[in-house]
């Protein structure tokens, strides 16, 4: 049987996980991080919603915050195809057989428009929340509960 990957996402940072069977050890694949959104994030997040209430009236005072947005945008875009691109060519290389992603949920969103159809018929779920910092045992909890009480049985 082909392993199973996890990848958990956010939108500057995901990391990959692989189960060979469900509710056994997770082991860590690979850390991808998009060094932009690391680096300029407090800029951008400032400029994007720091400055909302004052800015220059006469610019509408939304000027700094829409580049902002923009960038951040772009950011999470690059990165998500990144993440994609990573999945399509692992997935070409028969790495694994299926996929479960938990993201945060504008990320998965990006994630999905951006992701490689064969890719797409491998993920068997979707978990709309941001599991990025939680430790390996406690993440097979969340993913495999049933083989958790089984285990303990």
């Amino acid at each position: 049987m082909d392993p199973m990957w996890i990848v958990l996402a956010d939108e500057g940072k995901a990391r990959i996980l692989e189960c060979r069977e469900p509710g056994h050890q997770l082991e860590e694949v690979e850390e991808l991080t998009d060094a932009g959104a690391h680096a300029d994030n407090a800029d951008f997040r400032r400029d994007a919603y720091g400055r909302r209430s004052g800015g220059d009236i006469r610019m509408g005072g939304n000027a700094t915050a829409s580049a902002g947005e923009e960038k951040l945008d772009h950011e999470a875009e690059l990165f998500a195809r990144r993440v994609a691109e990573r999945l399509s060519e692992a997935h070409r290389q028969h790495r694994y057989g299926q996929l479960r992603i938990a993201a945060a949920p504008r990320f998965l969103g990006r994630l999905r428009k951006v992701m490689d159809q064969e890719v797409s018929k491998a993920v068997v779920d979707e978990i709309d929340k941001d599991w990025l910092q939680l430790d390996r045992r406690t993440l097979a909890q969340r993913l495999f509960p049933e083989q958790q009480g089984q285990r303990n049985a």
